[in-house]
């Protein structure tokens, strides 16, 4: 465990030393609020106003809530992973700098080196995660907040879990490479492809039946949907309490994945949870055992 907690400080340590890779990581996801904020609102308002029956209207004050509520949640979605991607480098620069051989002839198991990169790579995330979302908070407060004390702690929980799933899916990726290069090429398509997957950047709903079943087969699916679901939870329950029929508020939750099926079955908040544990669980196992393969 001495030897584990000195490579979580030396990683960690590592990673804000290099001042443009920590800056890069923290600046993006805030860069990515503004963007979000300029060309994803416009489209969030009219799909959601769009979405109510004719001669059926929602006031100003929640419309700008409920899309405040979609692109906080659709920022942490991505920005949970993809920088995690950009945290994870630290693994490849041990290679190409041969600070991982000097690892390797040590007495040090390959199973201590793995979770050393893993948890600093966590820590490191999260720290930078957790800031994204407090300047989430400020954006909604500003625009309208509607989130209760559980809507807050819950948010805070979906975050860490889509850290810990971010890390492990990176980790395994990171593994196989060996460059600068790889690194960059690899980050382009993670950042470009994965919003799109998840459902952060347009939903589930808008693509063709074929893909939404193949969309459901992707952990990440959940946690955008259980990120949208607690972001959004006090907009649906005010729209309620003023008295907006069921079947409307219903048919919003669809169209903006906060109701995720599978193959045809509606998915609740406790499975879509146990289905993001698993994931990370099976792909921690899986990054382990290959370090230790990769390692002999």
């Amino acid at each position: 465990m001495i030897g584990l907690g000195l490579l979580i400080k030396r990683n960690i340590k590592m990673f804000f030393k290099d001042k443009g890779l920590f800056f890069t990581s923290l600046i993006t996801p805030l860069i990515l609020l503004v963007l979000y904020i300029s060309f994803l609102g416009k489209v969030y308002r009219d799909s959601f106003a769009m979405s109510f029956p004719e001669g059926m209207e929602i006031p100003g004050k929640l419309l700008d809530a409920a899309v405040g509520g979609q692109l906080v949640s659709s920022l942490l979605a991505v920005c949970c992973v993809t920088v995690a991607c950009c945290s994870n480098m630290l693994m490849v620069q041990d290679k190409v700098t041969g600070a991982r051989k000097d690892f390797v002839v040590t007495p040090v198991k390959g199973s201590t080196l793995a979770l050393g990169y893993y948890v600093s790579t966590l820590i490191s995330t999260l720290i930078i995660c957790l800031i994204t979302t407090g300047a989430g908070f400020l954006y909604l407060g500003e625009v309208g907040w509607y989130l209760s004390g559980s809507d807050v702690v819950f948010l805070l929980l979906d975050v860490f879990l889509l850290v810990m799933f971010g890390v492990a899916l990176s980790s395994i990726i990171n593994l196989m490479l060996s460059t600068q290069g790889q690194i960059s090429a690899v980050g382009s398509m993670v950042s470009s492809m994965y919003g799109f997957l998840c459902g952060a950047y347009m939903p589930i709903s808008q693509f063709s039946e074929g893909l939404q079943k193949v969309i459901s087969l992707l952990p990440g699916t959940y946690a955008t949907s259980l990120l949208r679901n607690h972001a959004l939870r006090g907009i649906f329950e005010e729209l309620e309490a003023d008295g907006y029929p069921s079947a409307v508020i219903e048919s919003l939750r669809d169209g903006i994945d906060c109701n995720v099926y599978f193959f045809g079955e509606k998915v609740g908040l406790p499975t879509m949870y146990g289905i993001l544990g698993v994931s990370v669980a099976v792909l921690v196992g899986v990054y382990v055992v290959l370090h230790l393969v990769k390692r002999k």
